[in-house]
Formats: C-alpha cells, sequence, structure tokens
C-alpha cells in the first residue's frame, strides 16, 4: 500500500530532496514568491565589481592624482609606481616587475574578502546554486562542503585577516594625505577628501565586524567578567558584526567609487572641488 512518503523512482541514483526516507513532494520547493532575485542580484554586482576592478588592475595607469592615489594601488611596490609625492611608494620589486602594481598588492584584500563568511554565501548562491536560496534545494548531485581544494582554502581567512589589518591601516594613512591641495601644502580639504573618509571608515567598519576578528578578540573566553577589556571589545565587534553583510556591500561598493573618483581626476574628466 502507497503511503505517499515515497519519492518518485528514477533511472539515477537518488540525492538530495529525492533521497530515500523523504516525503514524495514533486515540486522542488514550495516557495511562491520572487526568490531568484537575491543570488540574481548578487551575481550582477558580484560581476560588475570584478568586471570594473579588473580592469583598473590591468590599466596600469590614471591611478594617482594629487594629493589622491587610487586605494587599488596602494601601497605601491613595485618600481614603476608613479611617484607619489609623501605617499605609500615602496620598491620592494625592481624594474624586473612588468606587471600593472595593483596586482602585487590586491591579492591580500581581495583574498580576505573571497573567503569571508558573508562572501562565501553570497557567490556560492549567486553562481554555484548551492543552494540558490533558503528551502530551495540545490541541483548538485552531491555535496563535499569545503573539504577538497580549491574550497579547503577558505580556512585561509583568519590569516587574511591579518594580512587585510595593516592594508586598511596604509588606506588610512592615504586618507590623511588628502588634506593637502594639488601643491602638497596641508590645511586643506576637497570632494575627494570626503570620499575617501567615507570609504575608509567603511573600510575599517567592515574589516572589524569580520567573524575572526570576533573570535580573536572574545573568542575561548571561558568567564568574560576575568576579561572586562576583551568582553568590552567583545560588544563592540558584535555590533558590526551584525552588520556584516551590509558593510560588505558598502565597502565594496565604496572603494570602487574612490578608485573611480581618482580615475576621473587623473583623466582630467573634471577638477576636484576644494571646500578650503
Amino acid at each position: 500500500m502507497a503511503t505517499g512518503t515515497e519519492p518518485p523512482r528514477s533511472h539515477g541514483a537518488a540525492t538530495g530532496v529525492r533521497s530515500p526516507g523523504r516525503a514524495a513532494i514533486a515540486a522542488r520547493h514550495l516557495r511562491t514568491d520572487h526568490w531568484w532575485l537575491s543570488p540574481a542580484a548578487t551575481a550582477v554586482g558580484l560581476l560588475a565589481f570584478v568586471a570594473y576592478s579588473t580592469w583598473r588592475a590591468f590599466a596600469n595607469a590614471d591611478y594617482y592624482s594629487a594629493p589622491y592615489v587610487s586605494p587599488f594601488y596602494s601601497p605601491c611596490l613595485a618600481e614603476n609606481c608613479v611617484p607619489m609625492r609623501g605617499g605609500p611608494n615602496w620598491e620592494v620589486f625592481g624594474s624586473w616587475w612588468g606587471l600593472s602594481p595593483a596586482l602585487l598588492i590586491l591579492v591580500f584584500p581581495l583574498g580576505f574578502r573571497l573567503t569571508c563568511y558573508y562572501y562565501r554565501k553570497a557567490y556560492y548562491r549567486g553562481f554555484w546554486a548551492a543552494p540558490p536560496a533558503c528551502a530551495v534545494a540545490e541541483p548538485h548531485r552531491a555535496y563535499t562542503g569545503e573539504t577538497r581544494f580549491p574550497l579547503l582554502l577558505q580556512n585561509l581567512h583568519r590569516y587574511f585577516f591579518y594580512a587585510a589589518l595593516p592594508v586598511a591601516g596604509i588606506l588610512t594613512y592615504d586618507t590623511a594625505l588628502t588634506f593637502r591641495d594639488t601643491g602638497y601644502a596641508w590645511g586643506h580639504a576637497g570632494l575627494g577628501t570626503l570620499v575617501f573618509l567615507v570609504n575608509i571608515v567603511l573600510i575599517w567598519s567592515y574589516t572589524l565586524s569580520c567573524h575572526s576578528c570576533r573570535h580573536i578578540v572574545g573568542g575561548r573566553l571561558k568567564h568574560f567578567s576575568k576579561h572586562p577589556v576583551r568582553y568590552r571589545l567583545w560588544t563592540w565587534v558584535g555590533r558590526l558584526n551584525r552588520r556584516h553583510m551590509q558593510l560588505a556591500w558598502a565597502s565594496l561598493i565604496s572603494v570602487a567609487v574612490c578608485d573611480l573618483y581618482v580615475y576621473l581626476l587623473a583623466t582630467g574628466a573634471f577638477d576636484d572641488p576644494r571646500f578650503f
């Protein structure tokens, strides 16, 4: 006698929602809302940033307009960097490096974001449909999680966090340099200064809201009462962590806008409006 609890038989081995013991529901899911909009929007947004950042990283031009330097090219570690007065010119790599200097530094913030817990969820759903959305079965026949290469490299996230900290520190220094005019005199500010200030606040907020940062600050403590300072820091990071997704997108957009602003200035599209 049929109970209606066994899934319909198929020629191949049934997996996922079709595996033995699961309810015999013909539909792959029971959601009636536009659940596909979120992963589709995520994929479009990430693809747009990847396309833009790839173009700018390989351009090797128009990344400095005194006193502003693009965050994609800071610190500039190659000998072929444009000289930046007072800027982060560290010629670690000599004349043998002929590619864009952005490729030397972007690996660290890029690695930090690629292994970020939120971004994993975003591009797993947006590109791999693993799963495409909550309560929607993924189309894959097997699931291995992050136990195989290359996803095994996601465990490097905490180390990329350590690398992201000095990069954020250098971008803070770059932001301080924006309080100069085109002649490098201090005590001035323009629209670019405001753009850089917003960007660095978002960069630090996203970096410090990281789950690894939260664990480093207050993880593995058995008694918070015995560590009041770490507990207070843990609560602050926890508040930021609640907005980790929003900060991830906001900082991603702000760093692209910051680079675009420098590009427009360097190409002569307009002059930087000065406040004082």
